[in-house]
């Protein structure tokens, strides 16, 4: 069944332009580099080619080339993955209305064999590169109630700068832990009652696991998913508009902790 799926989407995604998944880093999660390996190696079992763009707070800074020719500054990580240090970087694609969307134009130019474009990076910088665009945000945690606070956060900044309602989440544990279902639930259950967004899935990967250990279902599942959620050129078609940022009407409200 999941040979079908795959080879189905391998079909799907055969000719098709750019897609873009917006990943929210998270400060508090330290297996954040392990999720992100994982998505792209479910990506890489669908014969797709992504673009790490990593602009993370601890994430390594841009070359000083970045600005002058950004093609030159993305490394070849394997032969499906590819990576770009980008701290600080979409932030100087600001326009004059406040959005920083250009930024994925310049991206997609830069590496036109991409399939998919990951943009990990804070909140308030996506929240200027992807307002109001079809796409939908990928959320880091794990066990940690501080990572499940700035996943919160990350989510309530994303959904009222941004207007971005729907969400998945991937977390950094085992993935037989029942604490995982409770703090899968309690952000769902946040979302919907205190935003009006969605955490439509979510799925773990245990940052201890074994590299040469086989993939969940459940990480394949939310790869496809994030996939299927991101219309082909969507983001990077409509990336010329200025759409300015909503105001937060309100301050940040974490969840309790779900244990």
């Amino acid at each position: 069944m999941l040979q079908d799926q795959a080879h189905g989407l391998r079909r799907l995604f055969a000719a098709s332009k750019t897609r873009f998944v917006p990943v929210v880093s998270n400060p508090a999660v330290m297996g954040a580099g392990v999720l992100l390996e994982g998505l792209c190696a479910a990506f890489a079992e669908l014969n797709l080619q992504t673009l790490v763009v990593d602009a993370g707070e601890s994430s390594p800074a841009p070359s000083e080339l970045a600005q002058v020719e950004l093609s030159n500054c993305i490394e070849r990580l394997s032969p499906r993955v590819s990576y770009l240090a980008a701290r600080g970087l979409p932030m100087r694609y600001i326009n004059a209305q406040g959005s920083a969307a250009s930024f994925l134009e310049a991206l997609a130019a830069a590496a036109p064999e991409a399939d998919i474009i990951l943009l990990h990076a804070p909140a308030a910088e996506l929240a200027r590169v992807v307002a109001l665009r079809e796409v939908r945000p990928l959320l880091l945690a794990d066990t940690d109630p501080r990572s499940i606070t700035e996943a919160y956060a990350g989510m309530k900044w994303l959904t009222q700068r941004a207007g971005l309602m729907v969400y998945s989440l991937l977390m950094a544990c085992h993935p037989q832990l029942r604490v995982a279902t409770r703090i899968a639930q309690q952000l769902h259950s946040c979302a919907d009652g205190f935003l009006g967004a969605v955490l439509r899935d979510w799925a773990c990967l245990d940052p201890r696991a074994s590299q040469h250990a086989p993939l969940s279902p459940e990480l394949r599942h939310l790869a496809r998913e994030l996939l299927l959620a991101a219309p082909p050129g969507a983001a990077i078609g409509a990336s010329s508009d200025a759409t300015p940022l909503r105001p937060v009407r309100s301050p940040v409200h974490a969840p309790l902790a779900a244990h």
